[in-house]
């Protein structure tokens, strides 16, 4: 084969394979079971499932709509009003999108320019940097505060500037399963109030919520709501990450822009899933039970390793429960993460990834979506290194 130079010159030359696909990759290679990669091992509700073959028998198998199914994004501005007392138009301030990266990659296309800058707060899901230098922003990055990963707001006033055009939040928080309180939302909105800034608020795991706690929602902050993209995922919610659909909220100038890069990179969305998802969310319970089936499942986790040497950080939203190893190892976590993988046969992923430059606490991640026998298996592993 001819060697011809390389002529392309990579917009992403510090960015590899994620190590969601890295993990999961060894997990396969070496029979182990993966907590690393945040999917379900158990299938997404039967009733779910037959509602999309019907609408596929029924013919619903062309394009929908390219900001999504009217009559879904009907029931989605139904359940936001009735979960945070916010009003949405479904014709002009409701898309749906092919799952929560599409959607987040699309609110910050449609808003950063070159040499703007966008607030991250560390440790941060791996889709946010690459989306804001793809499209020439620069990322300002903030710690969160071990080990409550909190935000410091006194720091994030100090880093607003005139540059600044964007802050994203993620809540609750992948990878470290912390929350934003109402409190922390009120000060948001007052820092931001008279500027020009938007926000990007990652809500996918808006339903799945532990210990009483209520999901703070940007949509409850007028201050916030009239600035901010919120970004959902019906994948995360219903145990069917494979199908890639969500959708995004956010006012009518907003939206405008989004649905302008929208329909050039996706269009529309899965036709069937939509008519069946529209269905579906009818019946309230479908979603408001879902943070007791996951504290039970992430309660049964934290029990079953209460004999083991890790330490449990607070858990707190999300299907992640960290754990440090700091009275096991002071190996860096991305070589306990490969050793625990090849020599104990279980996955996770290591925390330190999800910074710009690694911040090593000693700190793994481990998916409890699975059913108890996965959890029993891992818990038994877990529980005998010493």
């Amino acid at each position: 084969m001819p060697n011809y130079p390389n002529t392309i010159a990579s917009k992403l030359p510090r960015v590899g394979t994620t190590i969601f696909t890295v993990m999961s990759k060894l997990a396969q290679e070496c029979n182990a079971i993966n907590l690393s990669q945040g999917f379900p091992d158990f299938n997404c509700p039967e009733e779910l499932i037959e509602l999309v073959n019907k609408y596929m028998r029924a013919g619903h198998n062309q394009y929908a709509p390219m900001a999504g199914l009217m009559q879904l994004r009907e029931v989605i501005a139904t359940k936001t009003e009735a979960l945070y007392s916010a009003k949405y138009d479904p014709e002009t301030e409701i898309t749906i999108t092919a799952g929560a990266t599409q959607a987040i990659y699309t609110a910050i296309a449609a808003t950063i320019k070159e040499d703007d800058e966008v607030i991250l707060f560390e440790p941060a899901y791996d889709c946010y940097q690459p989306a804001i230098e793809l499209n020439g922003g620069k990322a300002i990055y903030l710690q969160l505060k071990f080990p409550g990963y909190t935000i410091d707001w006194e720091e994030v006033k100090k880093v607003i500037s005139h540059r600044t055009k964007m802050i994203i939040i993620n809540t609750p928080h992948n990878p470290t399963g912390s929350i934003i309180t109402a409190s922390d939302m009120a000060k948001l909105e007052r820092l931001t109030k008279n500027t020009g800034i938007v926000i990007v608020s990652d809500e996918v795991y808006e339903h799945i919520i532990f210990d009483g706690y209520e999901h703070q929602s940007v949509a409850r902050f007028p201050g916030l709501a009239e600035r901010s993209f919120i970004i959902s995922s019906f994948g995360k919610t219903f145990h069917a990450t494979g199908w890639k659909i969500g959708y995004c909220i956010a006012p009518g100038n907003l939206m405008a822009e989004f649905r302008k890069v929208h329909q050039f990179l996706v269009f529309s969305c899965n036709t069937p899933v939509q008519w069946a998802l529209t269905d579906f969310l009818k019946n309230k319970k479908n979603y408001d039970e879902l943070e007791n089936f996951y504290q039970e499942k992430r309660d049964y986790f934290r029990q079953l390793l209460k004999g083991s040497k890790f330490t449990l950080v607070p858990a707190l939203g999300t299907y992640f429960q960290l754990l440090k190893y700091t009275k096991i190892s002071d190996e860096k976590d991305t070589d306990f993460a490969i050793r625990l993988t090849k020599k104990f046969g279980i996955a996770s992923v290591p925390i330190s990834v999800f910074y710009h430059k690694a911040v090593d606490n000693k700190v793994l991640r481990f998916c409890f979506a699975k059913k108890e026998e996965t959890l029993e298996k891992a818990a038994e592993i877990l529980c005998k290194i010493v």
